[in-house]
């Protein structure tokens, strides 16, 4: 009972400190004073020079932090190029690299040696090297383009400045733009384009729980790969590394992420958000959720359609579990009345200045009557985009074999169709996508093969999917062998059938289009005017996410999803044996990953109870502000060192893009000893582990 009474005090006490979350992706360059102080009072012991400072190369943690192509960031761990991420960042390259006979997403990938880190095609990491303010230079010339009468847009400035930049740098250097182009700036990165995979595990670790699991917590896998960046042929001698942290964490401790968050819309208006709620939401949602359907009934029977199909299912899921749990999050937490009572604010301070009234006077209600005139269009196109257009995988080769205009070029794109899908799969979605096109759409839109084609089936869709697939070289290898001209292809039903209807007879009907752009403009002037209010107010304010370096601050801690539910702060390997089902794939585990789980030694990297380690730490949440691209972000102490690396969000959470909900926003991480123990007692990679340092 004592000890009862000690633990409710001790959680009383803390609460207060716990129940104040950290909203915000702060421009790494401009950590001001006010942002440094807020963060030393959650505990930070570094000041803002030694987490960002352009003018001292190699000495600050962001100098350790990259971008991975832009949709994932990373993190230097050693002197030797080892870059961190997430596993679930690495999946398409692990699954590009893998083959019937070695199936690396299954059974994972160790490089026991430099000679066997593998090169992975295509992909490049970006490390920051400065960031120059350009707001005024853009201006510029978009003023002496306008008095020389001269057409221009953002694309050409950019294109200017890029270069301009890049030139005086030798870095690559690219633009962005904050609040709707009311601040710009150009960032200049050191690119890398030899990366290797040195290791990955199966995903029966990397992604137990797979997509039943996602956006959920508890959360039990263990989500790393590494790579390692070469130069020259030689792994690359980085300025700065992190040290990986043994000392472990508790409740309240302070955590940042740095990263390269991709795109928030938090400056959005009421009117955009019913847009989404009502009009795209539910026709994606159901679509993709169907189509994940058929494509997993065929993946549970046949092990080389899963391989064949796992990186395409893994990306349409996790779209579609963020886009379910967007719609639903929207209605629970009132998105739209928020922007309601933001609107509202607005207008009142709109109305407080003749200037302010002269420019955006009537803009909240012209927008909301611009955003109604388009929605039943809008609908009709999410119908397009995700039936004609991406209703199945084989249609996008297709489409890539006719635009390549060459016999040569086009059987090369159709064998790929051939050897990278199933026909089933693709027959299966075909037919899914011709009963969503001609059942909810109007016959307006429908081109003259199309309208053939439907008076030739009617309403039997299996039959119309059999005479489309059946006729195309997309269902024969012996086909496309013998195809001799491009005339084969004009005459391919299926490619004329995905060709027949364009997007623009949507966009030409009752002058969509100009609606359409009106709308997107008001949108861009309603941001402006959010940005002004609160900059004229003295209130502190973050820009949206656009793939720049951010950083985001909070303090570890659990939390309460609902009424009489209280999560804790991290998970352990008792969860992954407690979910073990060897008949889900989901929640599979290999023998060897068994055993050590059972076996229940973690040896260093465990954490201390008393005077021993008697624990394991699997995965833990912060209240971090994150958002997709964050993935792979190291989450780093007060003093800077590396604890865990950021990969998810909660389900509460699943509306952060347009509004950041206190108390729900959550950031679940991998506890990097954990990692540590995988690669050195499950793989066998002490090389590895030699190569970094320890705090």
């Amino acid at each position: 009972m004592k000890l009862s009474r000690f633990i409710i005090s001790v959680f009383a006490l803390l609460l207060p400190a716990l129940s104040h979350a950290d909203e915000g992706m702060w421009l790494i360059q401009d950590i001001n004073s006010a942002l440094e102080k807020n963060m030393k009072a959650r505990g930070l012991k570094l000041s803002a020079r030694e987490i960002f400072n352009a003018d001292a190369p190699g000495t600050t943690v962001s100098d350790a932090v990259v971008s991975i192509g832009f949709y994932c960031t990373g993190s230097v761990i050693s002197d030797n190029g080892l870059i961190i991420t997430n596993h679930h960042c690495a999946y398409s390259n692990i699954a590009s690299l893998s083959t019937p006979e070695h199936d690396y997403l299954e059974e994972g990938y160790w490089a026991m040696s430099t000679e066997q880190e593998l090169p992975v095609e295509g992909e490049h990491v970006y490390f920051l090297k400065r960031v120059f303010d350009v707001t005024d230079e853009v201006a510029a010339l978009g003023k002496q383009y306008d008095e020389e009468g001269n057409p221009f847009s953002q694309r050409r400035i950019a294109s200017i400045l890029q270069k301009r930049y890049g030139e005086s740098t030798g870095l690559t250097c690219i633009l962005s733009e904050m609040w709707a182009g009311e601040k710009s700036y150009i960032s200049a990165y050191k690119v890398y384009d030899d990366v290797r995979l040195v290791a990955a595990p199966p995903v029966c670790i990397g992604y137990f729980g797979g997509e039943t699991d996602n956006f959920t917590w508890p959360r039990n896998n263990c989500d790393f790969a590494i790579y390692r960046i070469y130069e020259n042929g030689v792994p690359v001698r980085n300025e700065k590394s992190l040290k990986v942290s043994l000392k472990g964490y508790s409740p309240g401790s302070f955590a940042m992420v740095i990263g390269y968050p991709g795109r928030t819309d938090r400056y959005a208006s009421s009117a955009e958000i019913d847009y989404q709620e009502k009009v795209v939401l539910p026709v994606s949602n159901e679509i993709r959720g169907n189509q994940l359907k058929i494509m997993a009934r065929r993946m549970d029977a046949n092990p080389y359609v899963r391989l064949k199909y796992s990186d395409r299912y893994f990306g349409l899921s996790n779209s579609q579990v963020n886009n379910v749990g967007m719609a639903e999050c929207y209605k629970r937490f009132r998105v739209k009345d928020e922007k309601l009572s933001q609107e509202r604010r607005m207008k009142n301070w709109i109305a407080g200045g003749d200037i302010r009234t002269d420019r955006w006077g009537d803009l909240v209600s012209d927008l909301t009557e611009a955003y109604s005139k388009t929605a039943s269009v809008e609908r009709d196109k999410a119908i397009f985009r995700e039936t004609i257009m991406r209703g199945t995988f084989v249609g996008s080769y297709l489409l890539r074999a006719w635009n390549s205009k060459d016999v040569k070029k086009a059987k090369e794109v159709l064998l790929s169709a051939i050897a990278e899908t199933d026909p089933d799969v693709e027959k299966d979605l075909l037919e899914y996508a011709l009963k969503e096109y001609f059942t909810n759409l109007d016959s307006y839109y429908f081109g003259p093969y199309q309208r053939w084609v439907q008076d030739r089936f009617g309403y039997d869709f299996a039959a119309m999917a059999k005479y489309l697939w059946d006729g195309s070289l997309a269902s024969s290898k012996l086909r496309v062998d013998a195809m001799e001209t491009m005339d084969e292809l004009e005459q391919d039903p299926l490619r004329r059938f995905i060709s027949d209807s364009s997007i623009s007879v949507y966009n030409e009907r009752n002058g969509h289009q100009d609606q359409r752009f009106r709308a997107l403009e008001l949108e861009t002037e309603y941001k402006r005017a959010l940005y002004w209010m609160r900059f004229q107010n003295g209130e502190i304010q973050y820009p949206d996410a656009n793939s720049t370096m951010r950083i985001s601050y909070g303090r570890v801690g659990g939390f309460s999803p609902n009424d009489g539910v209280w999560h804790d702060w991290y998970s352990t390997p008792a969860g992954i044996l407690q979910k073990y089902d060897p008949s889900n794939h989901d929640y599979n585990l290999n023998d060897r990953q068994k055993y050590f789980l059972e076996k229940d030694f973690w040896g260093r990297w465990g954490f201390k109870v008393g005077k021993k380690r008697h624990g394991m730490i699997v995965d833990f949440i912060t209240d971090n502000d994150i958002a997709g691209g964050n993935s792979g972000s190291p989450v780093l102490n007060a003093e800077g060192d590396l604890i865990g690396l950021a990969f998810d969000g909660n389900l509460e959470s699943l509306a952060s893009d347009t509004s950041y909900t206190e108390g729900y926003n959550k950031c679940i991480n991998t506890d990097i000893r954990f990692v540590m123990w995988v690669l050195e007692k499950y793989a066998g990679m002490k090389r590895i582990i030699k190569e970094i340092e320890f705090s």
